[in-house]
């Protein structure tokens, strides 16, 4: 029989640690000169569709992905899978 686990240790030091969270709708490949030639209105297209899930990275680090919302005017990002797991809703 396994001994019973010890709690997790104290996280509240950790809850307030900034990170750097980033939202990839897809990426694509540009020359410097397409790059350059680009200016407001312009499109750039990208390797996903647009019914593809984004991918939601916390430091550099891919840990979910998620479907694009629109609420009013604000775009917001809703969790389905968080990598391992699978959200149930």
């Amino acid at each position: 029989m396994n001994a019973p686990s010890e709690p997790p240790a104290n996280l509240d030091v950790l809850l307030d640690v900034p990170v750097n969270l980033s939202v990839e709708l897809g990426s694509c490949q540009l020359a410097m000169r397409d790059v350059l030639q680009l200016n407001s209105g312009s499109v750039v297209q990208l390797e996903k569709s647009s019914e593809a899930p984004v991918d939601l990275f916390v430091n550099g680090k891919l840990v979910a992905r998620g479907e694009v919302v629109v609420i009013e005017d604000r775009f917001g990002v809703k969790i389905t899978e968080i990598m391992g797991n699978t959200v149930t809703a």
